[in-house]
Protein backbone atom coordinates (compact mmCIF):
# COMPACT_ATOMS: atom_id res chain seq x y z
CA UNK A 1 0.00 0.00 0.00
CA UNK A 2 1.38 3.33 -0.72
CA UNK A 3 2.33 5.68 1.67
CA UNK A 4 -0.34 8.45 2.11
CA UNK A 5 2.31 11.40 2.56
CA UNK A 6 3.52 10.49 -0.98
CA UNK A 7 0.45 9.51 -2.81
CA UNK A 8 -1.63 11.73 -5.51
CA UNK A 9 -4.06 14.03 -3.69
CA UNK A 10 -7.39 13.22 -4.70
CA UNK A 11 -8.56 16.32 -6.38
CA UNK A 12 -5.78 15.26 -8.97
CA UNK A 13 -7.66 12.25 -9.99
CA UNK A 14 -11.01 13.66 -9.96
CA UNK A 15 -12.42 14.97 -13.68
CA UNK A 16 -13.62 18.43 -14.36
CA UNK A 17 -15.32 17.26 -17.63
CA UNK A 18 -13.90 17.74 -20.65
CA UNK A 19 -12.27 21.30 -21.53
CA UNK A 20 -13.24 22.33 -17.81
CA UNK A 21 -10.76 24.42 -15.94
CA UNK A 22 -11.23 23.06 -12.45
CA UNK A 23 -9.54 23.88 -9.38
CA UNK A 24 -9.01 21.42 -6.15
CA UNK A 25 -12.52 22.00 -4.48
CA UNK A 26 -14.02 21.03 -8.78
CA UNK A 27 -15.49 24.41 -8.99
CA UNK A 28 -14.63 25.94 -12.64
CA UNK A 29 -11.95 28.83 -12.00
CA UNK A 30 -11.01 31.72 -13.57
CA UNK A 31 -8.68 31.40 -16.92
CA UNK A 32 -5.00 32.86 -15.92
CA UNK A 33 -4.04 35.76 -18.10
CA UNK A 34 -0.95 33.82 -18.90
CA UNK A 35 -3.53 30.61 -20.25
CA UNK A 36 -5.15 33.29 -22.29
CA UNK A 37 -2.20 34.64 -23.73
CA UNK A 38 -0.87 30.42 -25.26
CA UNK A 39 -4.80 30.29 -26.31
CA UNK A 40 -4.40 33.46 -28.38
CA UNK A 41 -1.05 32.53 -29.74
CA UNK A 42 -2.31 29.11 -30.96
CA UNK A 43 -5.30 31.13 -32.60
CA UNK A 44 -2.94 33.39 -34.59
CA UNK A 45 -1.30 30.22 -35.49
CA UNK A 46 -4.35 28.45 -36.58
CA UNK A 47 -5.44 31.32 -38.80
CA UNK A 48 -2.33 31.67 -40.40
CA UNK A 49 -2.57 28.20 -41.38
CA UNK A 50 -5.98 28.77 -42.81
CA UNK A 51 -5.05 31.29 -44.85
CA UNK A 52 -2.29 29.46 -46.73
CA UNK A 53 -4.81 26.68 -47.16
CA UNK A 54 -7.60 29.10 -48.85
CA UNK A 55 -4.62 30.46 -51.21
CA UNK A 56 -4.39 26.81 -52.13
CA UNK A 57 -7.79 26.16 -53.26
CA UNK A 58 -8.61 26.04 -57.12
CA UNK A 59 -10.64 29.34 -56.87
CA UNK A 60 -11.22 32.33 -59.21
CA UNK A 61 -8.55 34.59 -57.54
CA UNK A 62 -6.35 31.54 -56.49
CA UNK A 63 -5.61 31.18 -59.89
CA UNK A 64 -5.41 34.67 -61.33
CA UNK A 65 -1.98 36.36 -61.30
CA UNK A 66 -0.61 37.84 -58.31
CA UNK A 67 0.28 41.33 -60.03
CA UNK A 68 -3.18 40.95 -61.90
CA UNK A 69 -4.94 40.64 -58.56
CA UNK A 70 -2.81 43.29 -56.67
CA UNK A 71 -2.94 46.10 -59.39
CA UNK A 72 -6.96 45.25 -59.64
CA UNK A 73 -7.49 45.31 -56.08
CA UNK A 74 -5.73 48.61 -55.76
CA UNK A 75 -7.37 49.86 -58.46
CA UNK A 76 -10.84 49.10 -56.59
CA UNK A 77 -10.06 50.48 -53.38
CA UNK A 78 -8.92 54.21 -55.02
CA UNK A 79 -12.82 53.53 -56.78
CA UNK A 80 -14.17 52.90 -52.97
CA UNK A 81 -12.29 56.11 -51.62
CA UNK A 82 -13.79 58.04 -54.45
CA UNK A 83 -17.44 56.84 -54.60
CA UNK A 84 -19.82 59.29 -52.80
CA UNK A 85 -23.15 56.94 -53.62
CA UNK A 86 -24.58 54.25 -51.03
CA UNK A 87 -26.25 52.35 -54.12
CA UNK A 88 -22.58 51.96 -55.93
CA UNK A 89 -20.74 51.36 -52.60
CA UNK A 90 -23.34 48.89 -52.27
CA UNK A 91 -22.91 47.61 -55.67
CA UNK A 92 -19.11 47.02 -55.30
CA UNK A 93 -19.65 44.95 -51.66
CA UNK A 94 -21.68 42.65 -53.63
CA UNK A 95 -19.29 42.26 -56.24
CA UNK A 96 -16.94 41.63 -53.52
CA UNK A 97 -18.88 38.91 -52.12
CA UNK A 98 -18.97 37.01 -55.65
CA UNK A 99 -15.63 37.06 -55.65
CA UNK A 100 -15.56 35.04 -52.28
CA UNK A 101 -17.81 32.68 -53.45
CA UNK A 102 -15.90 32.08 -56.92
CA UNK A 103 -12.84 32.07 -55.02
CA UNK A 104 -13.80 29.07 -52.43
CA UNK A 105 -13.92 30.94 -49.77
CA UNK A 106 -16.32 30.31 -46.75
CA UNK A 107 -18.68 33.24 -47.16
CA UNK A 108 -19.97 32.91 -43.53
CA UNK A 109 -16.32 33.26 -42.61
CA UNK A 110 -15.26 35.94 -44.60
CA UNK A 111 -18.56 38.18 -43.84
CA UNK A 112 -17.52 37.41 -40.30
CA UNK A 113 -13.72 38.35 -40.51
CA UNK A 114 -15.34 41.97 -41.53
CA UNK A 115 -18.31 42.82 -39.90
CA UNK A 116 -16.73 41.82 -36.40
CA UNK A 117 -13.91 44.59 -37.02
CA UNK A 118 -16.32 47.21 -38.33
CA UNK A 119 -18.79 47.72 -35.33
CA UNK A 120 -16.05 48.37 -33.00
CA UNK A 121 -14.54 50.89 -35.20
CA UNK A 122 -17.04 52.12 -36.92
CA UNK A 123 -18.99 52.76 -33.20
CA UNK A 124 -16.29 55.19 -32.52
CA UNK A 125 -16.73 57.21 -34.70
CA UNK A 126 -19.67 57.41 -36.89
CA UNK A 127 -22.44 57.39 -34.01
CA UNK A 128 -21.52 60.53 -32.78
CA UNK A 129 -22.18 62.23 -36.57
CA UNK A 130 -25.79 60.67 -36.12
CA UNK A 131 -26.79 63.31 -33.79
CA UNK A 132 -27.80 66.58 -34.53
CA UNK A 133 -25.52 68.81 -31.85
CA UNK A 134 -22.58 67.03 -33.87
CA UNK A 135 -24.15 67.43 -37.39
CA UNK A 136 -26.87 69.47 -38.30
CA UNK A 137 -29.64 68.15 -40.50
CA UNK A 138 -33.22 67.27 -40.58
CA UNK A 139 -34.37 65.49 -37.82
CA UNK A 140 -35.49 61.88 -38.40
CA UNK A 141 -35.90 60.45 -34.55
CA UNK A 142 -36.08 63.05 -31.98
CA UNK A 143 -34.48 61.46 -28.82
CA UNK A 144 -35.22 64.51 -26.09
CA UNK A 145 -36.54 67.74 -26.43
CA UNK A 146 -35.67 70.16 -24.35
CA UNK A 147 -38.30 73.03 -25.04
CA UNK A 148 -36.28 75.39 -25.36
CA UNK A 149 -32.48 76.41 -26.37
CA UNK A 150 -29.61 74.73 -24.48
CA UNK A 151 -26.48 75.74 -24.30
CA UNK A 152 -22.97 74.08 -23.15
CA UNK A 153 -20.62 76.34 -22.06
CA UNK A 154 -19.75 78.06 -25.70
CA UNK A 155 -21.64 75.57 -27.80
CA UNK A 156 -25.08 75.55 -28.83
CA UNK A 157 -27.00 72.18 -28.15
CA UNK A 158 -30.20 73.52 -29.78
CA UNK A 159 -33.67 72.57 -28.15
CA UNK A 160 -34.10 68.50 -28.70
CA UNK A 161 -31.54 65.67 -29.31
CA UNK A 162 -31.91 63.84 -32.84
CA UNK A 163 -30.87 61.82 -35.25
CA UNK A 164 -30.72 63.59 -38.37
CA UNK A 165 -31.11 62.38 -41.84
CA UNK A 166 -27.89 63.40 -42.76
CA UNK A 167 -26.10 61.88 -40.58
CA UNK A 168 -27.81 58.28 -41.26
CA UNK A 169 -26.90 58.65 -44.78
CA UNK A 170 -23.22 59.65 -43.93
CA UNK A 171 -23.19 56.83 -41.38
CA UNK A 172 -24.00 54.60 -44.21
CA UNK A 173 -21.85 55.61 -46.75
CA UNK A 174 -19.04 55.69 -44.17
CA UNK A 175 -19.85 52.05 -43.59
CA UNK A 176 -20.63 50.70 -46.66
CA UNK A 177 -16.86 52.35 -47.79
CA UNK A 178 -15.09 50.40 -44.69
CA UNK A 179 -16.95 47.22 -45.38
CA UNK A 180 -15.85 46.65 -48.96
CA UNK A 181 -12.26 48.22 -48.47
CA UNK A 182 -11.82 45.98 -45.38
CA UNK A 183 -13.53 43.25 -47.85
CA UNK A 184 -10.94 43.78 -50.55
CA UNK A 185 -7.88 43.81 -48.55
CA UNK A 186 -9.04 40.87 -46.43
CA UNK A 187 -9.97 38.77 -49.99
CA UNK A 188 -6.38 39.83 -51.28
CA UNK A 189 -4.39 38.69 -48.47
CA UNK A 190 -6.45 35.46 -47.62
CA UNK A 191 -6.18 33.98 -51.60
CA UNK A 192 -2.30 34.93 -52.35
CA UNK A 193 0.47 33.68 -50.44
CA UNK A 194 2.52 36.18 -48.60
CA UNK A 195 5.80 35.83 -50.67
CA UNK A 196 4.06 36.01 -53.67
CA UNK A 197 2.36 38.94 -52.26
CA UNK A 198 5.32 41.16 -51.57
CA UNK A 199 6.73 40.33 -55.21
CA UNK A 200 4.16 41.28 -56.49
CA UNK A 201 4.08 44.45 -54.51
CA UNK A 202 7.01 45.60 -57.17
CA UNK A 203 4.86 45.95 -59.89
CA UNK A 204 3.47 49.08 -57.64
CA UNK A 205 6.79 50.55 -57.49
CA UNK A 206 7.09 49.61 -53.66
CA UNK A 207 10.61 50.58 -52.34
CA UNK A 208 12.87 47.33 -51.74
CA UNK A 209 13.63 48.33 -48.15
CA UNK A 210 9.69 48.40 -47.22
CA UNK A 211 9.35 45.28 -48.55
CA UNK A 212 12.63 43.63 -46.65
CA UNK A 213 10.98 45.15 -43.31
CA UNK A 214 7.67 43.56 -44.55
CA UNK A 215 9.04 40.26 -45.16
CA UNK A 216 11.11 40.09 -42.42
CA UNK A 217 8.35 40.83 -40.26
CA UNK A 218 6.43 37.98 -41.11
CA UNK A 219 8.98 35.72 -41.01
CA UNK A 220 10.47 36.96 -37.50
CA UNK A 221 6.28 36.63 -35.95
CA UNK A 222 5.98 33.59 -36.38
CA UNK A 223 9.36 32.61 -34.46
CA UNK A 224 8.48 35.08 -31.57
CA UNK A 225 5.54 33.04 -31.63
CA UNK A 226 6.42 29.68 -31.02
CA UNK A 227 8.95 31.32 -28.51
CA UNK A 228 6.34 32.82 -26.36
CA UNK A 229 4.52 29.53 -26.82
CA UNK A 230 7.45 27.31 -25.36
CA UNK A 231 8.03 30.04 -22.57
CA UNK A 232 4.23 29.44 -21.70
CA UNK A 233 4.18 25.49 -22.19
CA UNK A 234 7.09 25.08 -20.24
CA UNK A 235 5.75 26.95 -16.94
CA UNK A 236 2.31 25.59 -17.59
CA UNK A 237 3.85 21.85 -17.71
CA UNK A 238 6.02 22.78 -14.72
CA UNK A 239 2.29 23.85 -12.52
CA UNK A 240 0.57 21.34 -10.00
CA UNK A 241 -2.06 24.12 -9.39
CA UNK A 242 -4.06 27.10 -10.30
CA UNK A 243 -1.73 30.29 -9.92
CA UNK A 244 -2.67 33.39 -8.62
CA UNK A 245 -2.84 36.99 -10.62
CA UNK A 246 0.09 38.42 -8.59
CA UNK A 247 2.17 34.52 -9.92
CA UNK A 248 1.51 35.20 -13.33
CA UNK A 249 2.35 38.74 -13.66
CA UNK A 250 5.70 38.28 -11.77
CA UNK A 251 5.77 35.53 -14.34
CA UNK A 252 5.55 37.80 -17.63
CA UNK A 253 7.35 40.27 -15.69
CA UNK A 254 10.34 38.53 -15.75
CA UNK A 255 9.54 37.00 -19.02
CA UNK A 256 10.07 40.49 -20.97
CA UNK A 257 13.57 40.69 -20.52
CA UNK A 258 14.61 37.12 -21.32
CA UNK A 259 11.95 37.52 -24.51
CA UNK A 260 13.93 40.88 -25.67
CA UNK A 261 17.31 38.88 -25.43
CA UNK A 262 16.05 36.51 -27.32
CA UNK A 263 13.81 38.01 -29.78
CA UNK A 264 17.66 40.15 -30.58
CA UNK A 265 19.13 36.94 -31.10
CA UNK A 266 16.31 35.41 -33.32
CA UNK A 267 16.19 38.38 -35.66
CA UNK A 268 19.78 38.08 -36.60
CA UNK A 269 19.64 34.05 -37.07
CA UNK A 270 16.32 34.86 -39.46
CA UNK A 271 18.23 37.75 -41.45
CA UNK A 272 21.43 35.60 -41.43
CA UNK A 273 19.83 32.78 -42.71
CA UNK A 274 18.03 34.48 -45.56
CA UNK A 275 21.16 36.29 -46.37
CA UNK A 276 22.97 32.35 -46.48
CA UNK A 277 20.11 31.31 -48.61
CA UNK A 278 20.26 33.87 -51.50
CA UNK A 279 18.27 36.85 -50.43
CA UNK A 280 19.01 40.41 -51.75
CA UNK A 281 16.06 42.16 -50.75
CA UNK A 282 13.73 41.13 -53.48
CA UNK A 283 11.04 38.71 -52.75
CA UNK A 284 11.62 35.41 -54.10
CA UNK A 285 8.43 32.41 -54.89
CA UNK A 286 8.75 29.51 -56.34
CA UNK A 287 6.13 30.35 -58.36
CA UNK A 288 6.77 32.01 -61.43
CA UNK A 289 4.78 34.86 -62.83
CA UNK A 290 3.33 34.50 -66.30
CA UNK A 291 0.65 36.60 -67.71
CA UNK A 292 -1.96 34.57 -69.20
CA UNK A 293 -4.72 35.73 -71.61
CA UNK A 294 -7.53 35.15 -68.87
CA UNK A 295 -5.18 37.62 -66.64
CA UNK A 296 -5.30 40.08 -68.94
CA UNK A 297 -9.30 39.98 -69.35
CA UNK A 298 -9.66 39.85 -65.72
CA UNK A 299 -7.61 43.29 -65.37
CA UNK A 300 -9.07 44.56 -68.12
CA UNK A 301 -12.59 43.69 -66.71
CA UNK A 302 -11.65 45.15 -63.15
CA UNK A 303 -10.46 48.57 -65.13
CA UNK A 304 -13.45 48.39 -66.23
CA UNK A 305 -15.47 48.16 -63.11
CA UNK A 306 -13.62 50.81 -61.64
CA UNK A 307 -14.58 53.23 -64.64
CA UNK A 308 -18.10 52.16 -64.36
CA UNK A 309 -18.38 52.43 -60.96
CA UNK A 310 -16.90 56.46 -60.68
CA UNK A 311 -19.35 57.28 -63.95
CA UNK A 312 -22.48 55.83 -61.84
CA UNK A 313 -21.31 57.49 -58.31
CA UNK A 314 -20.86 60.70 -60.60
CA UNK A 315 -24.71 60.34 -61.97
CA UNK A 316 -26.19 59.31 -58.76
CA UNK A 317 -24.32 62.17 -56.73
Amino acid sequence: MADPEYATPGWMKRSGGAGCACGPSGFRRKVSVVEKTLDGIAGALRASLFSEQVADRPGLLQRTDPRVKTVGMVALLVTVGLARSAMVLLALYIFTLFLAVTSRVSLEFFVKRVWLFIPIFAGVIVIPSLFNVVKAGDPLVTLWDFGREVHLGPWALGTSIAITRQGVHGAAIFILRVATSVSLAVLLALTTRWAELLRALRVLFVPRIFILILSMTYRYIFLLLGLTTDMFTARRSRMVGPSTPRDDRQFVAGSMGTLLGKSQTLSEEVYSAMVSRGFNGEPMSIHRFRMRPADWALLVAAGFIAAAAIGGDRLLD
